[in-house]
């Protein structure tokens, strides 16, 4: 079973409120991996989805990572990347219109990406609202619905 939602559907997920937990922070700390770091956090939203956000990090380039926020659909295995913020480590070219760029980007899920076959976050746009990993994933969170603990006097990360 493929996964497909429309551009409602995936605005209304990306703008669902995701409560972060009290120990986020040291939840997302990147482990090792062969030539990168990584780690992952499930959440579930306000409103009963499932997400997982996924982080990595190159050891050997601080431009090449990339922070994905997916939902995850309950009884299923699959996951579905509504957005994906990407460092500036590799030019990309967007299939429809064929614009390309080597840039810091972010990529989002749509319905014309998903309608073409290819993967659902294959379409992106350069960005100058972040500049390296840590900004890049505050600008997630602030874009994404992502909400501090209760009483988390340090404002997101």
């Amino acid at each position: 079973m493929t996964l497909t939602y429309s551009d409602q559907e995936i605005d209304a997920l990306l703008r669902e409120q995701k409560p972060l937990p009290q120990d986020y922070r040291t939840r997302i700390r990147l482990n090792d991996k062969r030539g990168h770091r990584e780690q992952e956090l499930d959440i579930e939203g306000a409103n009963g989805n499932q997400f997982r956000l996924i982080l990595r990090q190159s050891n050997f380039n601080t431009l090449d990572f990339s922070i994905i926020v997916a939902v995850c659909p309950l009884d299923t295995n699959q996951s579905f990347r509504l957005r994906r913020y990407n460092g500036k480590s590799h030019e990309h070219s967007n299939h429809i219109g064929g614009n390309t760029f080597y840039d810091f980007h972010i990529h989002t899920a749509t319905e014309r990406y998903q309608e073409l076959g290819t993967w659902e976050d294959a379409f992106a746009e350069p960005t100058d609202s972040y500049s390296d990993y840590h900004s890049a994933l505050l600008h997630m969170m602030s874009e994404c619905g992502f909400e501090s603990p209760p009483g988390d006097q340090i404002p997101l990360l």
